[in-house]
């Protein structure tokens, strides 16, 4: 399993939300490229890093920040916010992004989730953000009226591989993964990467022992709850470094 700590920017800094409200947003790290740095020093090999500003307005915002990680930090980015059509995805890829995230736009475009996939498997996923179940859009502000299990297995039909499950309810707030939403998930034959309460390295243990292929660590990274080098280690990564 891949642990993939967080950067998401706001205004050209490094910030965490609570329950995905932007009006909660607070600044962790003033350089994202330092941030990165240290992931990397702890034995990171990717990171997940998200526009916000990308993801409410829809348009990318941050891009230069995102260029100096992926060009300077050493790790695999996996890119977020503000992707709305195929030219989004193509540019962010010939930026260096080593996968981009569909968000919003899956769920009004289904073409697009059919083009990208075809054309660049592995290297597209897409983001299913759910609170009560029900799939959340527009930086996590609108519910779509979608299941969250409907709408994976209807990715997984349009041939996406990977999917990034985020309990809105429990981003930011350290109390742990939504289990029960993640592992049903799994049944769609996707990999699935768990985003939202990944607070110990008990929370990695059992994120690994179910096979989930990666998690995502933000605010108890930052705050030290969650020991990078250890998490990485205990999740036994296997995939290598950037050019590998």
């Amino acid at each position: 399993m891949i642990v993939l700590p967080a950067i998401d920017l706001k205004d050209g800094t490094c910030v965490r939300l609570r329950e995905g409200d932007f009006e909660t947003a607070h600044q962790v790290a003033a350089d994202p490229l330092e941030a990165a740095r240290s992931f990397r020093a702890a034995g990171a090999n990717w990171v997940h890093m998200v526009d916000l500003d990308g993801a409410l307005l829809g348009a990318a915002k941050n891009r230069p920040l995102v260029r100096s990680v992926v060009e300077q930090s050493g790790l695999k980015v996996e890119l977020g916010g503000g992707i709305r059509s195929l030219e989004d995805v193509e540019n962010a890829l010939a930026m260096g992004a080593a996968r981009v995230v569909i968000g919003s736009a899956a769920v009004t475009d289904r073409a697009l989730v059919k083009e990208a996939a075809r054309r660049y498997g592995d290297r597209i996923a897409v983001g299913v953000d759910c609170r009560d179940g029900f799939v959340h859009t527009k930086g996590w502000r609108v519910n779509s009226g979608l299941s969250g299990l409907a709408f994976a297995r209807d990715m997984a039909e349009l041939g996406v591989r990977t999917l990034v499950v985020t309990d809105i309810a429990r981003d930011g707030m350290e109390r742990g993964p939504s289990f029960e939403l993640l592992y049903a998930m799994a049944e769609t034959g996707c990999r699935i990467i768990a985003s939202g309460g990944v607070t110990d390295l008990s929370d990695i243990r059992r994120l690994r022992d179910h096979g989930l292929y990666g998690a995502i660590a933000g605010k108890a990274v930052y705050s030290g709850k969650l020991p990078l080098g250890e998490a990485i280690r205990l999740a036994g990564e296997t995939e290598g470094k950037k050019g590998d």
